[in-house]
């Protein structure tokens, strides 16, 4: 947790390395929460409620699922038994949360099929990895994080490398030293809202109480439930999403 406060995070060279290696890149990759590109047809997704999202539900499933060689690998994976062991006993300890959505197989047990996981503190997220067995069920579980995130008063959301599939939805590149300055004021307790780079969240980022991922994803589905949104919840992210972007 102090590697990640000061803004380093660990890797490892293959699934079964016993070796651990810390990465502080120069150049840094955040989504920030007040630009996060939802098109049409995710929007529509959402709506259709294609998906059920749930957090905290299969974190050990869904690093299982991250870790799994994707098309393109040489069958390796950066994380390791040992990484998957540490984050396992950081979402013990409650500092390590997981966004998972699953549908409806043929035999109408509900499968994982994307999801993403990582590190939550004050007011920062350090997205590590996701994954999708069906189309947009990762990029359902992102929105549903981004939404989480700006619910619970956040400011930073780091996507640690940029890459085009990122770059689609709303993330930017920026410099360590910059990533580090918006770590540090995601920290404070009681930072300014917005930070120059769209860092800031549009609902009140850096304002009222900061809120885990856990608590504020129920929140989000208790503001569904007020709202009318109790049977499609998904209706009410995207709503939500649009109205604050």
């Amino acid at each position: 947790m102090l590697a990640y406060r000061g803004g380093i995070f660990p890797m490892a060279d293959r699934r079964d390395d016993p070796e651990v290696f810390w990465v502080e890149p120069r150049r840094r990759a955040i989504l920030p929460l007040d630009n996060f590109h939802l098109s049409r047809s995710l929007a529509r997704t959402l709506r259709r409620g294609k998906f059920t999202v749930t957090c905290n539900e299969a974190f050990s499933e869904v690093m299982d699922a991250c870790a799994e060689p994707r098309r393109g690998d040489d069958g390796e994976s950066w994380i390791s038994y040992r990484i998957q062991a540490s984050y396992e006993n950081l979402h013990r300890l409650g500092h390590a949360h997981s966004i998972e959505c699953w549908h409806a197989g043929d035999d109408g047990e509900r499968q994982l099929v994307g999801g993403l996981y990582g590190i939550g503190f004050d007011r920062a997220f350090c997205g590590e990895s996701m994954f999708s067995r069906e189309r947009d069920a990762s990029k359902v579980a992102l929105a549903w994080l981004v939404a989480a995130l700006r619910r619970a008063h956040a400011e930073l959301l780091d996507c640690q490398f940029i890459t085009s599939h990122l770059a689609s939805l709303g993330a930017v590149e920026i410099s360590q030293q910059r990533y580090v300055s918006l770590l540090h004021a995601a920290q404070r307790p009681y930072s300014a809202a917005g930070s120059g780079d769209g860092a800031g969240a549009a609902l009140g980022a850096g304002e009222g109480e900061a809120l885990a991922l856990p608590e504020a994803f129920a929140a989000l589905r208790d503001d569904a439930e007020v709202a009318g949104f109790a049977s499609s919840p998904g209706n009410f992210i995207a709503q939500f999403l649009i109205q604050t972007s």
